[in-house]
């Protein structure tokens, strides 16, 4: 190989995609044809989803001329993945008073170390004399709430934080 390396990405129309996650007859077809036709050394296409790698290379015969020849198929071997964040704030959707319960005199709904499901209600902020419940968009464990009861909110303030690897 030369020691360059090009990255050539190609759209495949609608009618050249496979109905499942194989590479149709057609697309190594022309992935060889684009080998043939180019002065690119090999061609790479990586499903990191399935765990698979295809390369095509083009080898030398002893006459000097280039011709396809290795294929490989192999499974990819993944660097450590990043972490995934598994930890969620949720926020003031409007500006007010926050509240831990749903009526006044009430017990709280949550607090922390409590699992909560996907639309459960975890607090009210009160605006214009009017209980505003707020939800939570992911399920998990409350790790930590910010606010105290009474506190006033503006939009957009972290409420409380829910680790979403402890899911209910």
């Amino acid at each position: 190989m030369d020691g360059n390396r090009h990255s050539y990405k190609e759209s495949l129309s609608v009618e050249e995609q496979p109905s499942s996650d194989e590479i149709s007859v057609e697309q190594l077809e022309r992935l060889v044809h684009l080998l043939d036709e180019s002065d690119v050394s090999e061609i790479e296409v990586k499903r990191v989803s399935l765990g698979t790698r295809l390369m095509l290379r083009k080898a030398t015969v002893s006459d000097g001329s280039n011709v396809a020849a290795a294929v490989s198929h192999m499974p990819v071997v993944e660097e450590a993945a990043p972490p995934v964040d598994t930890k969620h704030t949720v926020v003031a959707p409007l500006v007010g008073i926050f509240h831990v319960w749903a009526k006044p005199k009430g017990s709280p709904l949550v607090a922390a170390g409590d699992v909560v499901k996907v639309g459960q209600r975890v607090g009210t902020i009160q605006s214009l004399n009017v209980l505003n419940e707020v939800e939570t968009q992911v399920a998990g464990r409350i790790v930590e709430i910010f606010v105290r009861d009474g506190q006033p909110v503006e939009y957009g303030q972290p409420l409380m934080t829910i680790d979403s690897a402890e899911e209910a």
